[in-house]
Order: structure tokens, then C-alpha cells, then sequence
């Protein structure tokens, strides 16, 4: 039989959509079909007896998370529009079905073929850097690159010590620190865009990520000195806080927010009039007058100009810091060992049987003091006397 071309579909009923061109002989299952569905028949891309490989693969995921276009994702990958226009035309010759939905020359959306072969393509192509990470720490290789998402409160007070553990025992390391909020760091280890993300919240973690408790923290209250919450004989209340313009988060904007929840909660309306995304900015437009201040107590910075009152345990929720994996990534070893450095208060054999067979860890997760001074003491390099 002629592999070089399709063998004709079989009859059908009247009204009956014909198959899809077959993906067998490829790296990849067939798909579906659409004659048993009634759908129309899908476009015929001529096929050719050639493999796909992950090259092509790489390259149609990269046009997809670039919105189709197909000059950003050469930009991406440093590669040509042309050569990965002619990746994508062998791809699709060679699985026999066009991915892309085409008006003139311009790329308008997935097929239904390309949504399928999307799903497949990311699950291929994250098993072969998996083997990539397996062989690499097999071989005891020291370079690497090692992808970080986190919230800027988070990368400026409990990343560094992490990273400067880092850097003393793995210098052939790339670190990039991707900022933004916490649901931006979820969805960079979705995409694969992330190895790591150090995040936080006050409900329990992502259920399809491995996560690795750090540390417990509270959220403070912070106002010029002078301020009329300042001079208070009792510790703040959340009532307190009500009729005044508030400095926060951007997340505080949220109506399902914690703060939001909290203030909903007990009736109250809570002003949040400033945002920022880092914890330094709130501090300073507090110091502004523009607004009382709701900041990380790992970011209060208290000058003679600024002060935190004593508040009320119930003002608001605490929070945990998370460090989450996706469950089906292989960590490199220097990822482990900024794991290890994050996590002092859990043994290394506990961290890896969390991460091999999904054992809870056994130590629950210290306040922020706590926490800090066991990083520190962990992540400080060795001085010795003669």
C-alpha cells in the first residue's frame, strides 16, 4: 500500500462527516473521529511519511501561547517567521490535518484537530524534559537554568536567602524570577513557564500542584505617627479600620480577597483606595497620607515617621507561604537544593518522599520569625578558626 498518501475514507451515511486524516504512524495517538459525531469533514493536508518531532512540537505550542502569531513565537524561540512557518507546514503534513484555522495567510484559532494534538503535545513534550532533568542529575551536571514565579513581597524578603544558598554551591545556575501576583505564578507552572513558585494565601494550596509549607505570616497594620489609630489603648480591631482609606495589595481590590472577605464578614465596607504590588510602595504612600497601610509583616520597614500599632488577633486572617512543584515536572537537583534551603524545618528525606510518592511532611510550618532565623542559620556559609 502507497504510504505516501491517505487511503480513501470508507462510505458513510447521508449527512455523515468523514473522518480525520489518521495519526497513526506518528509520535502521537489518533485522534478521535469526527464521523461518529456528525461534524464536518476536517480539511486534508496531503500527507508524507515523516515523523514529527519535538522541534515541530515545540514550535506549534510556541505559536499557540503567542496568541497564533506566528512572528512573536519565532521571536520567542530566536528563530525566523519563515523556518517556523515551514516547522509548522511539516508538522502538519506529517500528521495529515491542519492545526490552525486560516483566513488568507493569518492563523485565527486551533482546529478541533489542533486542540486535541495541543493536549498530547504538552504532555510529550514535558516527559522529554523530564528525561533531559533525569539524565542531567544521572550525569551530575551543574548548569542549568531555574525558573522562579512569585508575588514581589516574596521575592524581595524570602527568596534572597534561598538564592544566595544558591549561588555558593551551584554557581553554574541562571536564576529568573518572574514577579507578579499569586494567581500569575499558578498559572506560569500551568503553562510550564515556571519550575517553582513561591506563593502564598490563606486557604489551602492549589490541589494540582505538590506544595511545600515555608512559614506562617500576619498581615499589620501601619499609619503615620500621630495618626488617631496610632494612639489607641487597645490593640486594633477590624472596625477600626472601617470609614478609613486604606493602602494595600492589588489583590485587596478583589471581592474574594481575604481582606474583602473578612470585612464583608462582619458587615463593613473596606476603602482600599491605594494599591501597589510591593510592600515598600504601601509603606511609602502610608507615609504619604494617603491612606492607612495593610502590608506583610515581612515587609514592615517602621522609621520614627511610621508606626504599627498592636492589633487584634481576628483583624485578619494569617496567611501561609507555599513553595509549589507541578506534580508531573522532575526537579533538577539544584531546584531541591533551593528547596532544602527554603525548608529547613523539614528534613530532606521527608521533602523527597513528598515529592516521590506524595507523603505528607510531618512538621507544620513556623511563624515568619521563627522561620527567618532557621533560614538564615541554614543558608550562612560555614566560618572556620584556626
Amino acid at each position: 500500500m502507497d504510504r505516501s498518501r491517505p487511503a480513501a475514507p470508507p462510505a458513510s451515511a447521508p449527512g455523515a462527516g468523514t473522518q480525520c486524516c489518521p495519526l497513526r504512524d506518528t509520535a502521537l495517538d489518533a485522534l478521535p473521529q469526527d464521523r461518529a459525531h456528525g461534524r464536518s469533514a476536517t480539511p486534508r493536508v496531503p500527507r508524507r511519511a515523516t515523523d514529527v518531532t519535538l522541534t515541530q512540537l515545540r514550535g506549534f505550542l510556541a505559536i499557540v501561547e503567542s496568541g497564533h502569531n506566528i512572528t512573536l513565537a519565532a521571536q520567542r524561540l530566536h528563530a525566523t517567521q519563515s523556518g517556523l512557518s515551514k516547522q509548522l507546514a511539516q508538522l502538519e503534513t506529517a500528521l495529515g490535518c491542519p492545526l490552525f484555522e486560516r483566513r488568507a495567510r493569518a492563523l485565527e484559532g486551533l482546529t478541533d484537530a489542533g486542540r486535541q494534538v495541543l493536549a498530547h503535545a504538552r504532555r510529550l513534550l514535558a516527559e522529554a524534559d523530564n528525561i533531559q532533568a533525569l539524565t542531567d542529575n544521572l550525569r551530575g551536571e551543574r548548569h542549568g537554568a531555574l525558573r522562579i514565579a512569585t508575588t514581589h513581597t516574596q521575592a524581595r524578603h524570602a527568596l534572597a536567602p534561598g538564592l544566595q544558598a544558591l549561588e555558593r554551591d551551584w554557581p553554574g545556575v541562571a536564576v529568573h524570577v518572574v514577579p507578579g501576583d499569586d494567581a500569575d505564578g499558578v498559572q506560569a507552572l500551568v503553562d510550564g513557564h515556571a519550575d517553582l513558585a513561591l506563593l502564598s494565601g490563606t486557604g489551602a494550596p492549589p490541589a494540582d500542584c505538590i506544595a511545600v509549607p515555608l512559614y506562617r505570616w500576619r498581615r499589620r497594620v501601619v499609619v503615620p505617627a500621630g495618626h488617631a489609630l496610632a494612639g489607641l489603648d487597645r490593640p486594633l480591631r477590624l472596625d477600626d479600620l472601617a470609614g478609613h482609606r486604606l493602602v494595600s495589595y492589588a489583590s485587596s481590590q478583589s471581592p474574594g480577597s481575604s481582606l474583602q472577605r473578612a470585612f464583608a464578614r462582619r458587615g463593613l465596607h473596606a476603602d482600599v483606595a491605594v494599591t501597589a504590588r510591593d510592600g515598600d510602595l504601601i509603606q511609602a504612600y502610608t507615609r504619604a497620607g494617603l491612606g492607612v497601610g495593610i502590608v506583610a509583616e515581612m515587609a514592615l520597614d517602621l522609621r520614627e515617621d511610621l508606626v504599627a500599632p498592636a492589633i487584634d488577633e481576628a483583624l485578619l486572617p494569617p496567611c501561609t507561604a507555599w513553595l509549589l512543584m507541578p506534580p508531573t515536572r522532575l526537579l533538577r537537583d539544584f531546584g531541591f537544593a533551593l528547596l532544602a534551603a527554603l525548608a529547613p524545618q523539614h528534613a530532606p528525606v521527608d521533602l523527597r518522599r513528598l515529592l516521590a510518592d506524595g507523603q505528607p511532611l510531618p512538621t507544620p510550618a513556623p511563624d515568619w520569625s521563627t522561620w527567618r532565623a532557621a533560614v538564615h542559620a541554614h543558608t550562612l556559609p560555614l566560618v572556620t578558626t584556626r
